[in-house]
């Protein structure tokens, strides 16, 4: 049986890097405590008046901890904020084109214990903490052993027929100076800064070494926020491939009357309704165990609605796609997926007709950051009169909803659900198996 991997985080990037190591720690050598800042000049860490290419930071005991000042965090969304956190474990710091980068080596089990806390709140049930130790060590043990490509992108075609075709779809990095990075772009991880409660590391040490597997093969264990009452299919957002176990069905204890959400009539309806589901959910009580301050800003994620006047609307696709579309006339779903999210839209303006794709990059397109998700109708009113037109977007769901949907497995645990029924109902057929002690 394999060995507890050490992983390598990447937490900052910058031209300048603030540190505070608290406790001791050792490089080169020799015992240091206290650092404030570190900077890049002349293509070289400046420290204590040396130049380095690279420094490492070693606890020397496991009370240390180390800070870092003004970090990113939920880069490009609309949650977008700084904040100064904690870390366990090794800091690395080395040069990357004429910046600095700022590594945290740690454990996979230590990790998993933040990120459960950086992602959802550690208060949560015991088994909803469970199912998230064992999908985000599947993710993590997944990155490690397999490569992927930061973007997946179909040049823009013009085709007589159907005007500018803009097809993309986005996947994880394959980092080259570490193995993952530490924000929603990879898997949320704050260090120590979360408070890290008893229940977080009982899950952690509960499923210790635990994946998720389908038949002999790890999981690529996906997850989203709210599915919105329907988990999505793996094609509708990546690449055009299938996996049994990320697949389309209700989020409810019964799937005998699922809708056919791929057809437009089906999803106008579900989308203007609330059916039951695990993550039909309004309980502050509930939401309040489960997400963090900055996830509690955004509000009614179950089914919402944005509106747009047709010169916002303009504006932003014309500031977020290649080509001039001009005024907007019209957006008309062309394909939707098992969820009833929208795999192709077509935008049709008055210079030209564009189709955009995939799930992310519609979400991208018709937002200031991201739209809470692609499963969306198109309603259009003062069309026809002397006023502007406005474009109202109705839709379900927060997050792509292909996999485990966090706020349904928060409601499946509360409810007595066990992590391994939690994980069952979100990856049918696949099964836990210990990889490690």
């Amino acid at each position: 049986m394999e060995r507890e991997p050490i992983i390598r985080v990447g937490i900052l990037r910058s031209p300048r890097i603030i540190i505070a190591l608290h406790g001791r720690y050792q490089t080169g050598g020799r015992q240091i405590e206290g650092v404030q800042h570190m900077q890049i000049r002349q293509g070289a860490i400046t420290w204590q008046g040396a130049h380095y290419q690279e420094l490492l930071f070693e606890p020397v005991d496991e009370h240390s901890f180390f800070e870092l000042k003004e970090i990113t965090i939920g880069l490009g969304f609309h949650w977008q904020q700084q904040e100064d956190q904690r870390f366990e474990g090794a800091l690395q710091v080395i040069v990357a084109d004429e910046t600095l980068q700022a590594i945290n080596r740690i454990g996979v089990e230590s990790y998993l214990e933040s990120a459960i806390s950086s992602e959802m709140k550690a208060t949560a049930s015991p088994e909803f903490l469970k199912s998230h130790a064992v999908i985000f060590r599947n993710w993590l043990l997944s990155q490690l052993a397999t490569n992927r490509e930061e973007a997946t992108l179909h040049q823009p075609e013009n085709l007589p027929e159907t005007g500018t075709t803009y097809i993309r779809w986005y996947d994880k990095q394959e980092h080259t100076l570490f193995d993952v990075c530490a924000d929603d772009h990879c898997q949320r991880y704050q260090g120590i800064t979360r408070i890290l409660s008893a229940g977080a590391r009982q899950a952690v040490a509960a499923t210790r070494g635990e994946v998720l597997r389908y038949g002999a093969a790890i999981c690529d264990a996906r997850f989203s926020k709210c599915c919105g009452g329907a988990l999505e299919e793996y094609a509708t957002c990546w690449e055009d491939r299938s996996y049994p176990y990320l697949t389309g069905k209700r989020d409810w204890k019964l799937n005998s009357d699922f809708p056919d959400l791929r057809q437009e009539k089906e999803a106008e309806r579900w989308i203007h309704s609330r059916p039951p589901a695990f993550c039909n959910v309004e309980s502050d009580e509930i939401l309040s165990r489960v997400l963090n301050r900055y996830d509690r800003q955004t509000a009614g994620f179950f089914r919402w609605q944005v509106e747009y006047t047709q010169a916002e609307l303009a504006a932003l696709v014309n500031s977020r796609t290649p080509v001039e579309v001009g005024d907007i006339i019209n957006l008309v779903p062309l394909e939707r997926g098992s969820s009833g999210r929208i795999i192709r839209l077509k935008i049709i303006g008055t210079l030209r007709t564009l189709i955009i794709g995939k799930e992310l990059e519609i979400r991208r397109i018709l937002s200031t950051s991201h739209l809470y998700s692609s499963a969306f109708t198109v309603s259009r009113t003062n069309f026809t009169g002397p006023l502007p037109g406005t474009f109202t977007l109705s839709g379900a769901g927060w997050g792509h909803g292909v996999g485990l949907c966090q706020i349904g497995a928060a409601v499946m645990g509360e409810e007595s659900y066990s992590y391994n029924q939690i994980l069952t109902h979100y990856y049918p057929g696949s099964h836990i198996e210990k990889m490690y002690e």
